[in-house]
C-alpha cells in the first residue's frame, strides 16, 4: 500500500528514536546512561498531581468545552504570560493543546502555504523542518556560530529574508543549543522583522530554565509592532515536569488562534480536560518547585559544561538555558574512525553504552547534544565512560 509523499518525506524524531534504542538496550540486561530525551527527571509537583486526581473526582472527563480549552486553563496562562513575559492576552487570543509540539504544528498549517520560505535557526529543534515541510513550506536553515554562541545576528536574518519569506522560528532558551538570546539581541532582531509580512514563532519552551546573569525576553514583549505579528509558545512540559500530560499552550493574534482552534476541532478534538486543571495549578500555584528543579539543572549543567571541556577533541559552548549541553565533537572523529555525528554517536552507544543525539538531527554534523535531565550520579558516569573512550584532554 502506497504512503503519502508528505509521509515519505518525514523523518523519524532523532531524539525518540535514540531514547527508543537506549532503552532497548537496557532491556537486554545492557547498562546505558541515556543523555537523550529532553525530559525533566522530576516527578510532577504534588500539588499539580492533586489537582488533576480533584478534577478527575470531579467528573471532568468529558470534551473540553470549547475544545480550544476551559476557561480556567485560558485565564491561568493569561496570568502567567503577565506575571512572567510582560504579556497581556485576553483568553480569546490563547488556545490550549496537546503539548506544545501541537501548537506549533497547528500553527505552522494554519499559516504556511506551500511554496512559502520559513527561516530556521540551525541548531533547530527537530520538529521545526518537519512541521515546515508538512505544509509544503521550505525550511530556509541558516545557521548560528559557534563563536556567537549559535545565536543569528540580525545581519543573517536580514540576508536570509526575500518576497517569499512567511515566518521566522525563534527558540529561547534553545533546544538543543542551551543558548538564550538576551533582550538586546531579541530587540535588534525584532526590529529586522518590523514591518514585514513575517510571523515569528517564539517558542519559549525553556523561559523559566535559565542560569547564571543571563536574562529572559519574550519575543511579543519588544513592541507593539512585535506582538502582533508573534505567536508565544509554552507548556507545562518542561518547567512543571509534565511531559507526559500533553499540555500545551499558544498565545496571539486572535484571529490566528480562531483559525488554529478550528485545525484542533478537527484533529485532536482539544487536549484532555482533567490535564488542563493540573496546568491551572502548575500555572497559579505555588512556584516553588520551579526554583528549586532549576537551580539543579544549573548545577548539572556547569558541571557538565567543564567536564566536557576536559575530555579530548571536545568542545562545548556554557550552556545558559535550557537543559543541554552541545559539544563540538569533530575533533574527536578520528579516535573513532568516524566522519560525521552519527557514526560518532553510534560508537559511542555501541562502545562506551552512552546515548548521545547526532548534531545532524539538528541541521548542524559537527555536534551531539546530551541532556541533563537526569541524575548527577548517572551524568558523572556517562562522562566517564565518554572520558575513557575518546580521552582526557
Amino acid at each position: 500500500m502506497r504512503l503519502s509523499q508528505r509521509l515519505q518525506q518525514l523523518a523519524e524524531s532523532a531524539t525518540l528514536a535514540v531514547s527508543a534504542k537506549a532503552a532497548a538496550m537496557q532491556k537486554q540486561g545492557i547498562d546505558v546512561v541515556s543523555f537523550g530525551a529532553g525530559e525533566p527527571d522530576f516527578p510532577t509537583p504534588e500539588p499539580i498531581r492533586n489537582a488533576c486526581k480533584a478534577a478527575l473526582d470531579a467528573g471532568h472527563t468529558g470534551y473540553a468545552k470549547p475544545a480550544s480549552g476551559i476557561l480556567p486553563a485560558k485565564e491561568a496562562a493569561c496570568l502567567k504570560l503577565k506575571r512572567e513575559n510582560n504579556l497581556d492576552y485576553k483568553p480569546s487570543q490563547v488556545l490550549i493543546t496537546v503539548g506544545g509540539k501541537e501548537a506549533l504544528y497547528l500553527a505552522s498549517m494554519s499559516l504556511f502555504d506551500p511554496g512559502d520560505e520559513v527561516i530556521l535557526p540551525a541548531p533547530y529543534w527537530v520538529s521545526y523542518p518537519e512541521q515546515i515541510k508538512l505544509c509544503g513550506a521550505v525550511p530556509v536553515v541558516v545557521e548560528g556560530c559557534e563563536s556567537n554562541n549559535f545565536k543569528l545576528t540580525p545581519e543573517q536574518i536580514a540576508n536570509a529574508i526575500t518576497p517569499k519569506t512567511r515566518g521566522l522560528i525563534f527558540n529561547s532558551p534553545s533546544n538543543p543549543g542551551g543558548f538564550t538570546y538576551s533582550p538586546e539581541d531579541v530587540v535588534a532582531i525584532a526590529k529586522v522583522v518590523a514591518g514585514k509580512d513575517i510571523i515569528v514563532f517564539s517558542d519559549e519552551m525553556y523561559d523559566r530554565l535559565i542560569y547564571g546573569n543571563q536574562r529572559f525576553m519574550s519575543f511579543a514583549a519588544v513592541s507593539p509592532e512585535a506582538y502582533n505579528q508573534t505567536l508565544t509558545f509554552n507548556a507545562g512540559s518542561k518547567t512543571y515536569s509534565m511531559t507526559g500530560w500533553r499540555v500545551g499552550y499558544v498565545a496571539g493574534p486572535e484571529p490566528i488562534i480562531k483559525a488554529m482552534a478550528n485545525l484542533q476541532s478537527q484533529t485532536t478534538s482539544g487536549t484532555a480536560t482533567f490535564c488542563q486543571h493540573g496546568l491551572v495549578e502548575a500555572l497559579k500555584g505555588d512556584q516553588a518547585c520551579v526554583e528549586v528543579m532549576r537551580k539543579e539543572f544549573e548545577r548539572r549543567a556547569d558541571y557538565m559544561w567543564q567536564r566536557l571541556n576536559q575530555i579530548k577533541g571536545v568542545r562545548c559552548v556554557q550552556p545558559t538555558g535550557a537543559f543541554y549541553a552541545f559539544p563540538n565533537v569533530s575533533k574527536a572523529f578520528a579516535t573513532l574512525g568516524v566522519n560525521n555525528s552519527l557514526d560518532f554517536s553510534a560508537k559511542v552507544l555501541e562502545q562506551a553504552h552512552v546515548a548521545l543525539v547526532p548534531g545532524v538531527a539538528f541541521g548542524t554534523d559537527n555536534y551531539v547534544r546530551l541532556s541533563f535531565a537526569t541524575s548527577m550520579g548517572m551524568i558523572k558516569e556517562g562522562l566517564d565512560r565518554l572520558e575513557k573512550l575518546l580521552g582526557k584532554a
